[in-house]
């Protein structure tokens, strides 16, 4: 299957996959809302930047490169700044991950605190009411250790499971970050 993904895309002759991109002009790879911003700091087309992300998702390890094609090749100067604006926008995603991995790994200290909190405060009622039990105790020392173990197994999955995706994500936007670009003009 992954064969006849990588057969839609064109190689170079060191055999690298071309993620190509066609575009009339420059100014097309751009939002529009930021129109007397530098190229530098604008912000990428959200369906340029999506595509981008799809092509290097389904491409996996493979190495690629990235070709825009204009309808006239821009001058040195302005490739140079396109190149410079496409590395900038994906080094701001991988740095709106990384935050979000600190929140996440905040949230996880806090959820295993509470945890470790509410745990003892069970075992100590527990030890505290042990041969005096009522229905009311009981139930209430269950409830204290059920939310713990609840507490516990957010914190720990948090890191487990959730950690990963945002791993992948970081190092699919390192990979376009760093990724060669090249520009070519469209034939008439």
């Amino acid at each position: 299957m992954k064969k006849k993904i990588l057969d839609r895309y064109s190689r170079t002759r060191d055999n690298q996959v071309i993620i190509d991109i066609n575009a009339g002009r420059v100014e097309e790879i751009y939002d529009d809302f930021d129109k007397h911003a530098p190229y530098m700091k604008k912000e990428l087309d959200q369906e340029l930047v999506d595509y981008l992300i799809d092509s290097a998702s389904e491409i996996g390890r493979e190495d690629f490169v990235i070709q825009f094609r204009f309808a006239a090749l821009p001058d040195a100067k302005l490739m140079s700044r396109v190149k410079t604006s496409v590395r900038n926008y994906f080094h701001y995603l991988i740095e709106l991950e990384f935050r979000e991995l600190a929140r996440m790994s905040r949230s996880s200290v806090i959820l295993l605190g509470v945890g470790v909190v509410i745990l003892s405060l069970s075992v100590w009622i527990t030890n505290r009411v042990a041969g005096h039990e009522t229905v009311v105790t009981n139930v209430f020392a269950e409830g204290l250790n059920v939310a713990a173990w609840v507490s516990l197994w957010n914190a720990i999955a948090n890191v487990l499971i959730n950690w990963m995706p945002h791993r992948r994500q970081i190092k699919m936007y390192e990979r376009l970050a760093k990724a060669k670009i090249i520009f070519r003009e469209t034939p008439p």
